[in-house]
């Protein structure tokens, strides 16, 4: 995350967590930069942890459509075949 993040949001956090504003933000800044990932690159993370765990593929296309379906990206649902295509260009 290259800017900082919204101080009003650190102090909410802090104030309704307990936590100290330092922490506050650090939990912040992580939360953001994991939800700044995109899809495209979701699905390639996934797909290769997926894959070292043994997975094949079409349960893995299945398991990124749930997923998908589940995460905080912009723009539309995905189909199996725009997974496959993100995985393999």
């Amino acid at each position: 995350m290259t800017t900082a993040p919204d101080p009003e949001l650190v102090s909410r956090i802090a104030v309704t967590s307990g936590l100290p504003p330092g922490v506050a933000r650090r939990l912040v800044v992580d939360v953001l930069a994991h939800h700044a990932e995109s899809r495209e690159d979701y699905v390639v993370r996934r797909h290769r942890e997926l894959s070292v765990q043994g997975w094949k593929n079409p349960a893995i296309y299945e398991c990124l459509r749930l997923e998908i379906a589940e995460r905080l990206f912009k723009g539309p649902v995905c189909t199996v075949r725009q997974i496959r295509r993100m995985i393999y260009g």
